[in-house]
Protein backbone atom coordinates (compact mmCIF):
# COMPACT_ATOMS: atom_id res chain seq x y z
CA UNK A 1 0.00 0.00 0.00
CA UNK A 2 1.96 3.34 -1.00
CA UNK A 3 0.41 6.05 -0.08
CA UNK A 4 0.69 9.04 -2.59
CA UNK A 5 0.28 12.58 -1.51
CA UNK A 6 1.45 14.65 1.34
CA UNK A 7 -2.30 14.97 1.42
CA UNK A 8 -3.22 11.40 1.94
CA UNK A 9 -0.24 10.75 4.68
CA UNK A 10 -1.63 13.54 7.18
CA UNK A 11 -5.30 12.03 6.67
CA UNK A 12 -3.69 8.98 7.54
CA UNK A 13 -1.79 10.38 10.67
CA UNK A 14 -5.37 12.18 11.90
CA UNK A 15 -6.99 8.29 11.37
CA UNK A 16 -4.45 6.82 13.38
CA UNK A 17 -5.12 9.30 15.94
CA UNK A 18 -8.30 8.90 15.76
CA UNK A 19 -8.52 5.28 16.36
CA UNK A 20 -6.03 5.53 19.56
CA UNK A 21 -8.86 7.79 20.91
CA UNK A 22 -11.50 5.05 19.97
CA UNK A 23 -9.67 2.56 21.30
CA UNK A 24 -9.96 4.44 24.90
CA UNK A 25 -13.19 4.50 24.35
CA UNK A 26 -13.85 1.50 23.75
CA UNK A 27 -11.78 0.37 27.02
CA UNK A 28 -13.18 2.63 29.16
CA UNK A 29 -16.85 2.66 28.39
CA UNK A 30 -17.63 -0.74 27.55
CA UNK A 31 -15.99 -1.57 30.86
CA UNK A 32 -17.86 0.59 32.70
CA UNK A 33 -21.33 -0.92 31.53
CA UNK A 34 -19.55 -4.53 32.01
CA UNK A 35 -18.43 -3.33 35.68
CA UNK A 36 -21.93 -1.87 36.81
CA UNK A 37 -23.07 -6.18 35.75
CA UNK A 38 -20.15 -8.07 37.38
CA UNK A 39 -18.68 -5.97 39.45
CA UNK A 40 -21.77 -6.58 42.08
CA UNK A 41 -21.21 -9.27 45.10
CA UNK A 42 -24.31 -11.36 43.46
CA UNK A 43 -23.01 -10.72 40.04
CA UNK A 44 -23.53 -14.57 39.13
CA UNK A 45 -27.27 -14.17 39.81
CA UNK A 46 -27.55 -10.90 38.02
CA UNK A 47 -25.37 -11.61 34.90
CA UNK A 48 -28.81 -13.16 33.15
CA UNK A 49 -31.34 -10.48 34.19
CA UNK A 50 -29.01 -7.84 33.15
CA UNK A 51 -27.04 -9.66 30.07
CA UNK A 52 -28.26 -6.70 27.81
CA UNK A 53 -26.15 -4.11 29.57
CA UNK A 54 -23.75 -6.73 29.86
CA UNK A 55 -23.67 -7.57 25.63
CA UNK A 56 -23.59 -3.89 24.95
CA UNK A 57 -20.36 -3.27 27.10
CA UNK A 58 -18.41 -6.33 25.78
CA UNK A 59 -19.62 -5.21 21.93
CA UNK A 60 -18.10 -1.48 22.88
CA UNK A 61 -15.18 -2.81 24.69
CA UNK A 62 -14.54 -4.71 20.97
CA UNK A 63 -13.62 -1.14 19.21
CA UNK A 64 -10.56 -1.25 21.39
CA UNK A 65 -9.69 -4.66 19.77
CA UNK A 66 -10.64 -3.61 16.30
CA UNK A 67 -8.42 -0.12 16.74
CA UNK A 68 -5.07 -1.84 18.14
CA UNK A 69 -5.33 -3.61 14.90
CA UNK A 70 -5.74 -0.59 12.56
CA UNK A 71 -2.97 1.52 13.79
CA UNK A 72 -0.61 -0.81 13.51
CA UNK A 73 -2.35 -1.56 9.64
CA UNK A 74 -2.39 2.16 9.33
CA UNK A 75 1.45 2.10 10.29
CA UNK A 76 2.93 -0.12 7.87
CA UNK A 77 3.01 1.79 5.26
CA UNK A 78 5.05 4.16 7.11
CA UNK A 79 7.07 1.72 9.23
CA UNK A 80 8.42 -0.71 6.46
CA UNK A 81 10.79 1.64 5.07
CA UNK A 82 12.64 0.82 8.98
CA UNK A 83 12.39 -2.81 8.86
CA UNK A 84 9.66 -5.12 6.99
CA UNK A 85 10.13 -7.75 9.36
CA UNK A 86 9.70 -5.08 12.64
CA UNK A 87 6.50 -3.37 10.99
CA UNK A 88 4.79 -7.07 10.26
CA UNK A 89 6.00 -7.88 14.23
CA UNK A 90 3.97 -5.01 15.31
CA UNK A 91 1.04 -5.63 13.73
CA UNK A 92 1.13 -9.27 14.71
CA UNK A 93 2.04 -8.49 17.97
CA UNK A 94 -0.98 -6.22 18.40
CA UNK A 95 -3.29 -8.90 16.68
CA UNK A 96 -2.09 -11.14 19.41
CA UNK A 97 -3.20 -8.49 22.35
CA UNK A 98 -6.34 -8.41 20.35
CA UNK A 99 -6.95 -12.13 20.30
CA UNK A 100 -6.89 -12.13 24.24
CA UNK A 101 -8.48 -9.05 24.97
CA UNK A 102 -11.34 -10.58 22.67
CA UNK A 103 -10.74 -14.13 24.85
CA UNK A 104 -11.15 -12.13 28.16
CA UNK A 105 -14.28 -10.31 26.55
CA UNK A 106 -15.83 -13.99 25.72
CA UNK A 107 -15.43 -15.18 29.10
CA UNK A 108 -17.57 -12.07 30.20
CA UNK A 109 -20.45 -12.85 28.35
CA UNK A 110 -19.78 -16.93 29.98
CA UNK A 111 -21.43 -15.56 32.95
CA UNK A 112 -24.64 -14.90 31.25
CA UNK A 113 -24.63 -18.99 30.90
CA UNK A 114 -23.78 -19.68 34.66
CA UNK A 115 -25.97 -17.35 36.10
CA UNK A 116 -29.00 -18.91 33.85
CA UNK A 117 -28.35 -22.15 35.49
CA UNK A 118 -27.20 -20.89 39.06
CA UNK A 119 -30.85 -19.04 38.98
CA UNK A 120 -32.66 -21.97 37.81
CA UNK A 121 -30.20 -24.72 40.09
CA UNK A 122 -31.72 -22.22 43.32
CA UNK A 123 -29.61 -21.84 46.55
CA UNK A 124 -28.74 -25.69 46.68
CA UNK A 125 -26.67 -25.45 43.33
CA UNK A 126 -25.37 -22.06 43.26
CA UNK A 127 -22.35 -23.24 45.00
CA UNK A 128 -20.99 -25.48 42.19
CA UNK A 129 -22.06 -22.37 39.74
CA UNK A 130 -19.92 -20.17 41.45
CA UNK A 131 -17.37 -22.27 41.56
CA UNK A 132 -17.07 -22.06 38.12
CA UNK A 133 -17.61 -18.44 37.73
CA UNK A 134 -14.28 -18.65 39.88
CA UNK A 135 -12.75 -20.54 37.25
CA UNK A 136 -13.72 -18.24 34.57
CA UNK A 137 -12.72 -15.51 36.43
CA UNK A 138 -8.62 -17.32 36.85
CA UNK A 139 -8.66 -17.49 32.62
CA UNK A 140 -9.77 -14.43 32.43
CA UNK A 141 -6.76 -12.89 34.84
CA UNK A 142 -4.38 -15.30 32.91
CA UNK A 143 -5.28 -13.83 29.46
CA UNK A 144 -5.59 -10.28 30.58
CA UNK A 145 -1.83 -10.64 31.92
CA UNK A 146 -0.49 -12.13 28.34
CA UNK A 147 -2.55 -9.40 26.58
CA UNK A 148 -0.69 -6.86 28.81
CA UNK A 149 2.77 -8.30 27.65
CA UNK A 150 1.89 -8.37 23.72
CA UNK A 151 0.35 -4.54 24.55
CA UNK A 152 3.89 -4.22 26.14
CA UNK A 153 5.94 -5.63 22.97
CA UNK A 154 4.28 -4.31 20.59
CA UNK A 155 4.85 -0.77 22.29
CA UNK A 156 8.44 -1.34 22.33
CA UNK A 157 8.59 -1.78 18.31
CA UNK A 158 6.06 1.15 18.12
CA UNK A 159 8.19 3.49 19.48
CA UNK A 160 11.62 2.54 18.39
CA UNK A 161 10.05 2.79 15.14
CA UNK A 162 8.40 6.20 16.30
CA UNK A 163 11.93 7.44 17.19
CA UNK A 164 13.78 5.65 14.13
CA UNK A 165 11.60 7.48 11.46
CA UNK A 166 10.88 10.75 13.46
CA UNK A 167 7.54 10.95 12.02
CA UNK A 168 7.15 12.58 15.41
CA UNK A 169 9.24 14.56 18.18
CA UNK A 170 11.62 12.63 19.68
CA UNK A 171 10.27 13.01 23.28
CA UNK A 172 7.04 11.16 22.52
CA UNK A 173 8.71 7.88 21.74
CA UNK A 174 11.06 8.29 24.42
CA UNK A 175 8.48 8.65 26.96
CA UNK A 176 6.40 5.97 25.72
CA UNK A 177 9.32 3.31 26.32
CA UNK A 178 10.34 4.77 30.08
CA UNK A 179 6.34 4.45 30.09
CA UNK A 180 6.91 0.71 28.87
CA UNK A 181 9.62 0.16 31.03
CA UNK A 182 7.06 0.90 34.24
CA UNK A 183 4.91 -1.73 33.35
CA UNK A 184 6.99 -3.80 34.31
CA UNK A 185 6.12 -3.87 37.52
CA UNK A 186 2.11 -4.07 37.75
CA UNK A 187 2.88 -6.84 35.15
CA UNK A 188 4.74 -9.00 37.05
CA UNK A 189 2.72 -8.78 39.96
CA UNK A 190 -0.69 -9.10 37.86
CA UNK A 191 -2.52 -6.37 36.24
CA UNK A 192 -4.49 -4.36 37.79
CA UNK A 193 -7.64 -3.54 36.06
CA UNK A 194 -8.53 0.26 35.43
CA UNK A 195 -11.97 0.13 35.48
CA UNK A 196 -12.33 -1.41 38.92
CA UNK A 197 -11.06 -0.28 42.81
CA UNK A 198 -7.56 1.48 42.71
CA UNK A 199 -4.83 -0.19 43.40
CA UNK A 200 -1.29 1.09 43.98
CA UNK A 201 0.15 -0.43 41.33
CA UNK A 202 -2.36 0.38 38.42
CA UNK A 203 -0.82 3.85 38.70
CA UNK A 204 2.26 2.89 36.90
CA UNK A 205 -0.01 2.43 33.58
CA UNK A 206 -1.05 5.99 33.61
CA UNK A 207 2.33 7.24 32.35
CA UNK A 208 1.43 4.97 28.69
CA UNK A 209 -2.39 5.86 29.29
CA UNK A 210 -1.27 9.69 29.21
CA UNK A 211 0.91 9.43 26.23
CA UNK A 212 -0.96 7.39 24.23
CA UNK A 213 -3.39 10.09 24.67
CA UNK A 214 -0.96 12.72 24.09
CA UNK A 215 0.37 11.05 20.66
CA UNK A 216 -3.43 10.49 19.94
CA UNK A 217 -3.79 14.58 19.98
CA UNK A 218 -0.75 15.09 18.39
CA UNK A 219 -1.56 13.12 15.35
CA UNK A 220 -4.71 15.12 14.97
CA UNK A 221 -3.78 17.91 15.08
CA UNK A 222 -0.09 18.16 13.87
CA UNK A 223 0.15 15.06 12.14
CA UNK A 224 3.82 13.69 11.06
CA UNK A 225 6.38 15.46 10.34
CA UNK A 226 6.09 16.61 6.89
CA UNK A 227 9.90 17.06 6.75
CA UNK A 228 10.37 13.36 7.34
CA UNK A 229 7.19 12.65 5.08
CA UNK A 230 9.40 13.79 2.29
CA UNK A 231 12.71 12.46 3.39
CA UNK A 232 10.86 9.09 3.48
CA UNK A 233 10.14 8.90 -0.19
CA UNK A 234 13.86 9.31 -0.93
CA UNK A 235 14.98 6.50 1.46
CA UNK A 236 15.09 2.87 0.51
CA UNK A 237 13.22 0.22 2.21
CA UNK A 238 15.59 -1.81 4.67
CA UNK A 239 13.75 -5.06 4.35
CA UNK A 240 15.89 -6.92 6.32
CA UNK A 241 16.19 -4.66 9.50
Amino acid sequence: MEIQTAWDRQKMARIIGALFLVSYAGVFVGATLTERVLGQPDFLLNAYPDRAELWIGVLVELLNDVAIVGIAVLFFPFFRKYGTGLALGYIGLRILEATFLIIFKLGSLSYIGLSQSAIEAGASGAVAYERLGELVASVQDATAQLGTIFLMLGAVILYYLLLRSELVPRFIPIWGLLAIAALIIPTALGTPDLTQEFEPAALLFFPIVFNELFLAGWLLVKGFNPERLEVQREEPELAHA
